[in-house]
């Protein structure tokens, strides 16, 4: 597949933290220089029309970087540390921890806004319109989704949510391949693959706006963010229904035409996703992991991730050493 000229858009980011001239397809590690702040930024190319970069810096003042984008592309951006603003084309956005974010971006002049002494950690994977289309299209070739329609006249759009347990999992993984030498290309792309699927399904894919308003999508949306922030103790759904100002019927509606199943369906699936996120992470016994994730009982949560992942929660605290 030929790929435009994209990296463009990230050499000039590059080139505006003072870094190295970039040799090619990498992988790369620039550091940042010391009359800047410290840290730096790891660059992968796994394939020409993806690149992966994941940025560890940290500024010892007020720091703006100002480009300006020569080629459209697309890009998916986790905030993991840090918050900033950027401006685009004299439009504020603000990048908080924990969100996830995914850019359609064309020419434009962007202005990235970093605040002194603050630790950022980001990761970025972007990629050319062309093979956004790609991967839009069905098994028979046809697209739905275009990358100019959901655009207009905008030089950019931006679609956000907070980072579900799933794709941390994933994230965790690939910033260790990213970080461990040897690592082989197709490690990082099945990763970077796996994220942006999931960043498409939620933004674009599963929406069906045919039969939701643009006035109803923004507040499905605010439901799902809400019982994700309160997975251990969810509202009722009369409550989450009057907190987001919609009736219980075109919330439950709503919300599995936008995800494919019902509020609690989906609390249940995120609900086990972050246990086997803490398992893994090791700091949490079973009965801790339950409670962490709303299940008072924890025969009941060990039955239900047994049904999920196959494999018993303790069998994961025995490999971490915990009981």
């Amino acid at each position: 597949m030929q790929s435009s000229n994209f990296h463009h858009n990230f050499h000039l980011f590059f080139d505006g933290l003072g870094l190295p001239p970039q040799s090619g397809n990498g992988p790369e590690h620039m550091t940042l220089g010391p009359q800047i702040g410290g840290g730096g930024i790891r660059r992968f190319i796994p394939r020409p029309d993806l690149e992966v970069v994941l940025s560890e810096l940290r500024f010892t003042r007020d720091f703006t970087l100002p480009i300006e984008t020569k080629t459209p592309m697309v890009e998916i951006h986790y905030g993991l540390q840090g918050s900033r603003q950027v401006r685009i084309e004299n439009r504020q956005y603000e990048f908080v921890p924990d969100m996830c974010s995914l850019q359609l971006i064309r020419e434009a002049k962007t202005r990235f806004e970093f605040g002194g002494n603050q630790s950022y950690l980001m990761l970025a994977i972007g990629l050319p319109v062309a093979s956004f289309h790609h991967f839009m299209e069905d098994l028979s070739g046809t697209r739905k989704v275009d990358f100019f329609s959901l655009l207009g006249r905008k030089p950019f759009r931006l679609f956000q949510e907070a980072i579900d347990p799933a794709a941390t999992i994933v994230l965790n993984r690939l910033r260790q391949a990213l970080q461990t030498p040897g690592t082989r290309k197709l490690e990082v792309e099945c990763c970077a693959l796996e994220l942006l699927l999931s960043s498409f399904q939620s933004f674009l894919i599963g929406e069906k706006p045919l039969k939701l308003s643009a006035r109803d999508t923004p507040k499905i949306r605010q439901a799902r963010d809400i019982i994700m922030e309160r997975m251990a103790d969810p509202p009722s759904l009369v409550q989450l229904s009057r907190m987001v100002g919609l009736n219980d019927f075109k919330l439950k509606i709503g919300f599995n035409e936008m995800y494919g199943t019902t509020v609690y369906g989906y609390l249940r699936e995120k609900r086990l996703e972050k246990a086997l996120l803490l398992l893994q992470q090791g700091e949490l016994n079973v009965n801790e992991t339950s409670l962490a994730i709303g299940y008072s009982n924890p025969s009941y949560f060990s039955e239900a991730f047994r049904a999920k992942y196959g494999v018993n929660p303790g069998s994961l605290n025995r490999r971490s050493g915990l009981k």
